[in-house]
């Protein structure tokens, strides 16, 4: 999950200085291999890694969890057999210790827009601190002074960038294409693209190797995903390796101004965002053909593709193929050349861990789209 610069993982990487493996549910373990010794760490990962946090959990004992008003947020342990099955049941056994300073949490998935503004601050000051960014070119328009440039970016002429209103990062082998409009807080990711004449507000971050044009507003990207022509998109949230077509455009705001509601699938049953404005959130591997438009709050899952005439419904099933018209199933092995042939523009391929796991999706969610279709 992303959300300011960096990734939940990268960013505690970051801070701890040492890399991490994960626990997870069995149908995405091999796909996030762990790995274990006599003495672990475990770390909630809708948690934001601070330095104060950091240094609770350094100082934690031997089998003793860290607690913030009453959710694990991290443990120390020696036991090296650890299954996210019986996970529950082993942090029973600990000893608890209460960690009373405030800690920022992904509780919902639009909380990685809605928290983006402040996650892109802290960010920004942990990765530049002692640092000197490369030169603004001479043909760079730029108000404020918190712009960081990392080696081998690229900025061309024309672009105007206003950072008075938050920072703005420009990662290494980044480019900024012409006529661009940048307003900050941004963070534009290693190897990501901003194409001509694009309009970028804040709180935006666009993830590694994603390329993006036309109006976008406090959207976070993850990885490889594009939105390269005209249209809007604002309070959104789109996974990895999704596509949408030109002159898609998101509502993120209700004509009546009334708080937005979302499909949430583990609870199946639509919930209020408590937000005004809440536009898309996509899963990973989904697409949408041209001039979609997509309802305030919509929810896509995984690899759908979505095409056709007027607003598609609010919630799209992971492996649904369609629009408002009719809805079918997306084959699952079509779907799998489909990503195949996007990711072989990156140069790499769905491994066949990840094959598995896209597997259980597709058979887990099968009755959601069978209540579409119906």
């Amino acid at each position: 999950m992303r959300c300011g610069i960096m990734t939940m993982r990268e960013r505690w990487e970051y801070c701890m200085q040492q890399k991490s493996s994960t626990l997870t549910e069995s149908y995405l373990q091999k796909v996030f291999p762990l790995e274990t010794e006599g003495n672990n760490i475990l770390i909630n990962g809708k948690v934001f890694a601070d330095g104060s946090l950091v240094k609770a959990i350094r100082s934690l004992a031997a089998n003793t969890k860290l607690i913030y008003q009453g959710t694990v947020i991290a443990a120390r342990t020696s036991e090296s057999d650890l299954h996210f099955s019986s996970l529950d049941k082993h942090l029973n056994e600990l000893t608890e210790q209460v960690y009373t300073p405030t800690v920022h949490m992904l509780l919902h998935t639009w909380d990685m827009f809605s928290q983006n503004d402040r996650a892109i601050r802290e960010d920004y000051t942990l990765l530049t601190n002692g640092r000197t960014s490369a030169a603004i070119p001479d043909d760079v328009i730029v108000r404020g002074n918190d712009i960081f440039i990392e080696d081998g970016a690229i900025i061309n002429a024309g672009t105007i960038i206003n950072a008075t209103t938050g920072p703005v990062y420009i990662g290494k082998d980044a480019e900024i294409l012409e006529g661009c409009m940048l307003r900050g807080p941004i963070a534009l990711c290693e190897h990501a693209v901003v194409k001509m004449g694009a309009k970028i507000y804040g709180a935006t971050t666009i993830g590694t190797g994603c390329k993006v044009g036309g109006e976008i507003s406090n959207v976070v990207f993850f990885a490889n995903s594009n939105k390269g022509h005209d249209g809007f998109l604002g309070n959104a949230v789109i996974g990895e390796w999704c596509n949408l077509g030109a002159d898609t455009n998101g509502s993120n705001l209700k004509n009546n101004y009334d708080v937005v509601a979302v499909w949430d699938e583990h609870q199946n049953k639509s919930v209020k965002t408590g937000l005004q404005f809440c536009g898309l959130l996509m899963g990973d591997h989904s697409k949408c053909g041209i001039n979609t438009m997509f309802n305030t709050g919509t929810v896509v899952g995984v690899s759908a593709n979505i095409f056709g005439g007027s607003f598609p419904d609010k919630f799209i099933p992971s492996f649904s193929w369609g629009g408002s018209e009719q809805m079918t199933t997306y084959q699952f092995d079509k779907a799998m050349d489909t990503a195949n042939r996007m990711m072989s523009r990156r140069n790499t391929q769905l491994s066949e861990s990840e094959k598995d796991m896209y597997q259980y999706i597709f058979q887990k969610t099968s009755y959601q789209r069978e209540e579409t279709i119906d």
